[in-house]
């Protein structure tokens, strides 16, 4: 097998390799267009991403600098999803991030590992695990995925976090290492911050969204 088959096997494999490296070029030069764009150049901002990504939906914007080790080739967005600055995704495997999912600033997603074993870290050895995110998730800023992990739906991932292990739908999770804090609850629909509450009429939101 070649090296490029074994990225998404989650086998070691070399990541130098020539076939890998001409591949990954060409993904870094759409990035580095993307990045280089003005702060009026949306559509084409648009048009890059659609490019760049494996998939992309509807109403997602990125806010350069975004940092990628394939540009997005194997990253699969849902719509309307939102990254604010230096959102990183080494995706030398797949991402998978559902629909209205939000990135504070500084975020890390990583796919790839390296062994423990120093001799086969000597010789270049990596590994991937795919990451899954759910459906509108929060990431807070400065928060890091490592690979292989799972986020359920709507989970609230704390600032600063370091994300080692699966979470499940519906939490509040935050820490070095990221454990559940608590489930989304009944006062999240009474209050948005410590003790602000929500004006449900000013937003104008139907009584289905209550």
């Amino acid at each position: 097998m070649k090296e490029s088959g074994k990225m998404h096997t989650g086998e070691l494999y070399l990541p130098g390799d020539k076939e890998i490296m001409a591949r990954q070029l060409q993904c870094l030069e759409r990035l580095y267009d993307f990045n280089a764009t003005r702060p009026s150049e949306m559509e084409r901002r648009q048009k890059l991403l659609k490019e760049m990504f494996f998939e992309i939906g509807e109403n997602c914007y990125i806010e350069p600098p975004f940092h990628s080790n394939f540009g997005g080739g194997h990253v699969h967005f849902g719509k309307n999803i939102y990254a604010n600055f230096n959102l990183t995704l080494v995706d030398d495997t797949h991402i998978y991030v559902g629909d209205y999912t939000m990135f504070g600033p500084n975020v890390t997603v990583a796919t790839a590992g390296h062994p423990i074993l120093p001799e086969l870290r000597e010789k270049g050895y990596q590994y991937n695990a795919p990451v899954h995110i759910g459906r509108n998730c929060w990431i807070g800023a400065g928060a890091v995925i490592l690979p292989g992990v799972t986020l359920g739906d709507n989970v609230v991932v704390g600032a600063g976090s370091i994300v080692t292990k699966d979470l499940p739908s519906n939490v509040v999770a935050v820490g070095n290492p990221c454990k559940v804090l608590r489930e989304v609850g009944e006062r999240d629909r009474e209050y948005y911050f410590k003790e602000r509450k929500i004006n449900w009429e000013a937003l104008g939101l139907p009584k289905a969204e209550r």
